[in-house]
């Protein structure tokens, strides 16, 4: 066996100190790594000047190497300063890159001075096999890394694909090794103390536009009962939640499996909200929906995306915007608020779609005025250069900008992290469109936030909300969404937070 290497796992800066959320990724590097190497951890959520810090840990020779974690969009910018602080600080430290960004995007990342390593999809595996070859830095032995990203003669080398793993399902985090883990448990409308939490792994869909599809490629698994058992046991007994948020890509996945989770988390009754597919809460039967109910689930992020079923067809949803619709009456008979996501504006038909859109929603207003909604911007991820799906590939070379110039995606990290493709990265804008119908989506979204303020909104007030709701009411109504000035000023000055940007 190598000899035993120290790193530096860092989770940049993504959020406020005030929704900060527990690192799970670098948490479970950090387990991965026990017996084999050792790590520290810096979370950039709560240690606000965290690059210091590093900078300060690396210039003190603590440290043999540094792993970051990185989304992509908001994150890359602090993901990019940390790592040009360690590389001018010490320039022999090897800096490694995993996450989101480096997955979807590994020659941009390798394609930078200040990054060695891109790790793609699951990174545990990978990360102690490129630890245990550190040492010599032989290229064979880097060469025969699967998941890994390098580079050789200044050309990127993309190894083989790692097949996906079920291993970090039978690890508990090490809640331990961060400092004060009651920091993270943080008052939402679900309860004074909710914490984020993921018991499965992935996602067997392949939408088009998820980072989810490229990190585990359409592969999912659910965690040991006992494992979730023993997690929520602690999480409440010893940290003292009285809520979960699951990150769980795709909670609700085949019945028969979800059936023995279900009845734990009953068992423990702590107020929850997750992510679901309509399909699957449709077809949900109502033996399980009496065990959701039991385990309190308040709220259930669906991916609604469009109202157009080619469209579902074509970014691979496998839904339907009839089941949309069911979805909605059944959350509504079992107590279960929906929350929707849409994804605007598709290099198709960016405003036919958009007003059909706006006016699906209208729909489910009327239907259940209760509905959340979350508005985005289709935007499909780019495609890897060894990709051979043909379909992906031709959608791709048909994007066009407002110009009718052929859309070109970055092709490093610091051009990723620039406004135009930060937007991109998290659904917020998108080349091909216009100045006219981006203002037209953000005072949609505007007059439709005012009309309808979020249940996740605890910050801002009843009498507030209810001003919002009168005074919004008239736009709405008449969809006079031009420039509602007034509603921006109101938003402002009580204080109204985006669950888009705030998360619960």
């Amino acid at each position: 066996m190598s000899s035993s290497r120290h790193i530096l796992l860092i989770n940049p800066t993504i959020t406020s100190q005030r929704h900060a959320r527990f690192p799970l990724a670098v948490m479970s590097l950090s387990a991965a790594l026990e017996g084999r190497h050792s790590s520290s951890i810096i979370d950039g959520n709560v240690d606000r000047d965290f690059i210091a810090t590093a900078a300060r840990m690396v210039e003190q020779g603590q440290v043999d190497c540094v792993g970051v974690t990185v989304m992509g969009g908001p994150q890359l910018s602090t993901a990019i300063a940390v790592s040009k602080a360690v590389r001018e600080q010490r320039p022999g430290v090897p800096i490694i890159w995993g996450g989101a960004f480096p997955t979807v995007c590994p020659e941009a990342t390798v394609n930078v001075p200040y990054v060695d390593y891109a790790v793609r999809a699951q990174g545990e595996d990978t990360l102690v096999e490129l630890l245990d070859a550190l040492p010599a830095q032989r290229s064979e032995l880097l060469a025969a890394i699967a998941g890994l990203t390098w580079r050789l003669d200044g050309r990127a080398v993309h190894n083989r694909d790692r097949v996906f793993s079920t291993a970090s399902l039978n690890r508990m985090l090490p809640y331990d090794s961060l400092d004060n883990p009651r920091q993270y448990l943080t008052r939402t409308y679900l309860g004074e103390r909710t914490a984020g939490y993921q018991a499965a792994l992935g996602c067997r869909f392949r939408c088009t536009f998820c980072g989810v599809a490229a990190m585990y490629r359409g592969k999912m698994a659910l965690p040991p009962v006992a494992r979730l058992e023993q997690d929520l046991g602690f999480l409440k007994n010893r940290l003292g939640v009285d809520a979960i948020q699951f990150y769980d890509h795709n909670f609700f996945d085949r019945e028969v499996d979800m059936v023995p989770l279900l009845e734990v988390m009953a068992k423990y009754a702590l107020p929850w909200w997750c992510f679901a597919r309509s399909d699957a809460l449709v077809n949900l039967s109502e033996r399980s929906w009496a065990l959701v109910k039991n385990s309190r689930l308040r709220m259930a992020y669906i991916g609604a995306e469009s109202p157009s079923d080619w469209l579902l067809h074509d970014i691979r949803k496998g839904t339907r915007s009839d089941q949309t619709l069911a979805a909605v009456e059944t959350c509504r008979g079992h107590g279960v608020v929906p929350e929707l996501s849409f994804m605007l504006a598709p290099p198709q038909d960016p405003e036919g779609e958009t007003e059909r859109t706006f006016e699906f929603i209208r729909m489910i207003k009327r239907l259940h005025p209760a509905t959340e909604v979350m508005i985005y911007i289709y935007t499909p991820l780019p495609q890897r250069h060894d990709s051979k799906d043909a379909a992906a590939l031709r959608m791709q070379s048909e994007m066009r900008d407002c110009a009718g110039n052929p859309v070109v995606f970055p092709r490093s990290a610091d051009e990723w992290a620039e406004p135009q493709w930060r937007a991109y990265w998290c659904h917020q804008d998108a080349p091909w469109l216009s100045a006219r119908l981006r203002r037209r989506i953000v005072d949609f979204t505007t007059v439709l936030g005012c009309r309808f303020p979020t249940i996740m909104d605890i910050r801002a007030s009843a009498w507030g909300k209810t001003a919002l709701r009168a005074l919004a009411s008239w736009r709405y109504r008449f969809q006079r969404y031009d420039d509602p000035w007034e509603l921006r000023v109101s938003r402002r000055l009580i204080r109204q937070w985006d669950p888009r940007v705030m998360s619960l």
